[in-house]
C-alpha cells in the first residue's frame, strides 16, 4: 500500500487549537484586515474575513489570499480601495467582488449576496444582501460559513462550522438538497473538499447527491473540469473520487473512472481494475517529487491509464482474461473524455501520450532491449520521459514482494541505460545526422516530399544504428535513394 494511503487525513480539529491557530493568523494579516476593517467602518459599512481564509486559519495554514464580504456595493468598494490598495481591479462586478493588492496580500472583497438559481441555467441571478449571517447562509459548507467581522474581531458562526470542523464533517448549511439545487457543482465541490482536507461528507449531503446527479447536467464542462482539477490536485484524491463513483455523480462527469469496476471472472484471475486505479494514482503521488511536486499530468494519466481495459477484456477458453491493445485504445478514450470537459490541447495530448505509453516498458523483459529499442523509447516519450517514468513505477501495484522487487530492479537497469545513452548521444534531441539542407546538396533534389522521405529514413538509421560520421550517413543515404522502390 502507498504511503499516501496510509498517512491519516487531518480528521478532527481540536477547539483550543483552532482558537489559538485562528488568533496568531488574524494577528498576521491584522495590517490589513484591521486597517480595511477601520476603513469601511467609517464610511458606514460592515466588512468580515470570510469562508476559506477563516476555516484555513483554524487549520493552521497560512495564505496571502483574503477574501472578505461586506455590506457595501461594488461602486463604493472601488471608491474605498482606491486610496488605500496598491492595485486594485474588477473581478466581477456583476457578482459583487472587487479584488485589489497590498503589499504581499491579494484581497478580494465581495457585497453580500442573496442567490437564487433558475433550475434550468448555468449561471446565478444574483441579488445582493443586506446582512453578514444572510450572506453566510448561502455558502456551500459550514466549515465555510463562518467569518470573522473586521476591525473587531467577532467571530461569527450561525451554522456551526467550528463544530463540523472539530469533527472533520462537511455539512450544507441548510437542507443540502436546496443548497445542490440552487448549485449543482457544489456536488463537485462536496468531493474536492472531501479531497483536500480528508474530511467526510454528511450522510444527507451523501444522500442529496445521489438523488438528484442529473443536475450536474446544467453546469458546464469548464467548471467541472475547473473542479475535477482541484480534486486531482489535492492531497486525498482517493476520497474525492470514492465520493464521486459512489454517489453516482462520476457517471455523469467522468464514466470511465465507475466504468473500470468490472464484474470478477469467477476464478478471480484479474484485480479489481478501479482499485488499481486508484492505488495507481496515490503512488505516482509518492513519487511525484522527481516531477518538482503536485502535477496534474502525471496524476491524471494514472488515472485514466486503463480506462481502455472494459471494451477490450476478453475471456479466453482456459478462463484466463486479456485486454489486448487497452493502452492504445484508452489513449484514445481520453482524449475524448478531456476534450469533452475542454482542457487545453497540449494537457490532452501530454495525458493520452502517457497513457498510449504505459505499457511499453512491460516489453524491456528482462533487459533484452537493443540500444535502438531504448532510443525509441525515449523518442516516443519526448517531453514525458519523467512522467512515464512516474506512472510505469506507479501501475506495479503486486503483492507480491519479489515480483514487485524485480520490476523495480529492472527498471531501474532502464533508466541506467537511458541516462547513459543519454549522456552519449543526447538522446532528448535527437536528430538524424544530416539536415534538409545537407539532403537537398546531396541528391541534387528541391524542397519536396522527398526531402522528408529521406530525413525519416536517416532518424530510423540514427535510432537504428546511433551518431554516424557526415561520410558514413551520406553513404547510407546514397544507397537508400538508388534504392528500386
Amino acid at each position: 500500500m502507498s504511503d499516501v494511503a496510509d498517512r491519516p487525513p487531518p480528521g478532527s480539529v481540536r477547539l483550543a487549537d483552532a482558537q489559538r491557530d485562528v488568533a496568531a493568523e488574524l494577528d498576521r494579516v491584522g495590517p490589513v484586515i484591521d486597517e480595511l476593517g477601520r476603513l469601511f467602518d467609517s464610511a458606514g459599512h460592515e466588512l468580515a474575513l470570510v469562508g476559506g481564509p477563516v476555516r484555513d486559519a483554524m487549520l493552521g495554514r497560512r495564505h496571502n489570499d483574503l477574501d472578505l464580504t461586506t455590506s457595501a456595493r461594488p461602486e463604493e468598494i472601488e471608491r474605498l480601495l482606491a486610496g488605500w490598495a496598491d492595485a486594485t481591479w474588477d473581478i466581477g462586478r456583476a457578482f459583487g467582488t472587487i479584488g485589489s493588492r497590498k503589499g504581499q496580500f491579494q484581497v478580494e472583497i465581495t457585497t453580500y449576496r442573496s442567490e437564487e438559481y433558475d433550475p434550468t441555467s448555468r449561471k446565478p441571478a444574483v441579488d445582493f444582501g443586506d446582512t453578514l449571517e444572510g450572506d453566510l447562509g448561502r455558502r456551500d459548507f459550514t466549515v465555510n460559513a463562518m467569518a470573522v467581522r473586521v476591525p473587531s474581531r467577532e467571530f461569527v458562526d450561525p451554522f456551526g462550522g467550528v463544530v463540523d470542523l472539530g469533527h472533520g464533517l462537511l455539512r450544507t448549511p441548510g437542507r443540502p438538497e436546496d443548497s445542490f439545487s440552487d448549485d449543482p457543482l457544489r456536488m463537485m465541490r462536496a468531493a474536492r473538499f472531501a479531497a483536500q482536507l480528508g474530511f467526510d461528507v454528511a450522510a444527507g449531503a451523501v444522500e442529496a447527491i445521489a438523488g438528484m446527479v442529473d443536475r450536474i447536467e446544467i453546469v458546464s464542462a469548464e467548471r467541472v473540469r475547473d473542479e475535477l482539477v482541484k480534486l486531482v490536485l489535492a492531497p486525498y484524491p482517493r476520497r474525492g473520487f470514492s465520493l464521486l463513483v459512489e454517489t453516482g455523480l462520476a457517471a455523469l462527469v467522468l464514466p470511465e473512472l465507475p466504468a473500470l469496476i468490472l464484474e470478477k471472472d469467477e476464478h478471480h484471475r484479474h484485480k479489481d481494475v478501479y482499485e488499481h486505479t486508484l492505488t495507481v494514482l496515490e503512488q505516482s503521488i509518492d513519487l511525484e517529487d522527481r516531477l518538482g511536486g503536485p502535477d496534474f499530468v502525471s496524476r491524471f494519466a494514472a488515472l485514466m491509464h486503463d480506462v481502455g481495459k472494459p471494451r477490450t477484456r476478453r475471456f479466453l477458453p482456459d478462463g484466463s482474461v486479456t485486454f489486448h491493445h487497452h493502452d492504445v485504445v484508452g489513449a484514445k478514450i481520453t482524449r475524448r473524455r478531456m476534450q469533452a470537459l475542454r482542457f487545453p490541447g497540449d494537457t490532452t495530448a501530454e495525458v493520452s501520450r502517457l497513457v498510449e505509453l504505459h505499457l511499453r516498458f512491460h516489453g524491456y523483459g528482462e533487459g533484452q532491449w537493443s540500444d535502438s529499442a531504448v532510443r525509441r523509447y525515449v523518442r516516443d516519450a519526448g517531453d514525458q520521459l519523467e512522467r512515464l517514468h512516474v506512472l510505469t513505477r506507479a501501475d506495479c501495484t503486486t503483492r507480491n514482494r519479489r515480483k514487485a522487487e524485480r520490476l523495480r530492479r529492472t527498471y531501474d537497469e532502464l533508466e541506467a541505460r537511458i541516462e547513459r545513452l543519454s549522456a552519449e548521444e543526447e538522446l532528448a534531441a535527437i536528430r538524424p545526422d544530416l539536415d534538409g539542407t545537407q539532403i537537398m546538396e546531396i541528391l541534387g533534389i528541391p524542397p519536396g516530399p522527398q526531402v522528408g522521405a529521406a530525413y525519416r529514413f536517416l532518424l530510423e538509421l540514427r535510432l537504428d544504428e546511433g551518431p554516424q560520421s557526415y561520410d558514413e550517413a551520406k553513404a547510407a543515404l546514397l544507397r537508400w535513394s538508388a534504392a528500386p522502390e
